[in-house]
């Protein structure tokens, strides 16, 4: 069986662009909760929230969120 995992650098790049959990809640039309929930790894965004984060963000997704572990081999 392998882990695959779902990482992001949102606070990292929150910090970066001087915005709080509260203005990329607003941006992105989430709760503040949902916005920490992500980025501690407790939650996964749906791909449409994924991609409004990094528009929020200015990063493109793939900047954002990285993928960890392996997938299962066919």
């Amino acid at each position: 069986m392998s882990s695959v995992a779902l990482k992001n650098c949102i606070r990292r790049l929150r910090f970066e662009k001087n915005m709080t959990q509260e203005e990329l809640a607003l941006r992105t039309g989430v709760s503040r909760q949902t916005i920490m929930s992500i980025e501690r790894g407790q939650t996964n965004p749906s791909v449409l929230l994924a991609y409004k984060i990094s528009a929020a963000l200015s990063t493109p997704i793939s900047s954002v969120f990285q993928m960890e572990g392996a997938l299962a081999p066919v």
